[in-house]
């Protein structure tokens, strides 16, 4: 009767795939270690997206022209298989406009990697520090100089950005001086409803 389980257990095992393995998508490719190391240059540090604790991100461009953004799991973490795992499961199973997709995978004992759509701007982060660009220029026009300027209709088609990615805020057709001794509470502002100060939207009496 043991001996019959047992049996019966091994058969079971063998049917099983390995958990590391990834059933992956239709639309997926598979993808050598050797693509990729000649669409990123070697994985070259000038091809460089980003890096975290468990990967790193390369830009690439593969045989065919596409480019693709390859994220390259680190092994001396020792959970890195968990963490290409479960991201594989995850991304194998959706599909939406709003998310970036996969193009394909290397996966051996010694490597893992994810293909991915490459997205040319970058990640949010990078937009972030327009905010950084605008809170300066605010800064300046209310503290750097001997007197106060008020833009007065900040708001986002306000702010230009170069080809750098750098924020330069603009318009200041309805902008206010103000010198030394005046009050600023006394002016009426004019500006963009939704984008002024709340003390100067004009209200009505009901």
């Amino acid at each position: 009767m043991c001996i019959t389980l047992l049996i019966v257990r091994r058969r079971k095992s063998y049917r099983q795939p390995p958990k590391s393995e990834i059933s992956l998508g239709v639309a997926w490719r598979r993808i050598s270690y050797q693509e990729l190391r000649e669409a990123t240059n070697d994985f070259s540090e000038t091809n460089i997206l980003g890096s975290g604790s468990f990967c790193s991100g390369y830009e690439g461009t593969l045989s065919d022209g596409l480019n693709v953004a390859v994220k390259v799991f680190n092994f001396q973490s020792e959970r890195v298989t968990k963490s290409f795992d479960i991201e594989s499961k995850i991304l194998s199973t959706i599909c939406h406009r709003n998310l970036v997709r996969i193009i394909g995978c290397c996966s051996n004992t010694e490597f893992k990697a994810l293909i991915l759509e490459y997205m040319p701007n970058g990640s949010l982060e990078r937009w972030l520090d327009i905010e950084i660009d605008v809170a300066l220029a605010l800064e300046y026009l209310h503290h750097g100089l001997t007197f106060t300027v008020l833009h007065c209709d900040l708001k986002p088609s306000n702010v230009l950005l170069d080809q750098d990615m750098v924020g330069h805020v603009g318009d200041f057709g309805i902008a206010k001086l103000f010198g030394q001794g005046e009050s600023i509470a006394q002016t009426k502002t004019l500006g963009t409803i939704g984008y002024m100060a709340p003390g100067d939207v004009p209200y009505r009496d009901s």
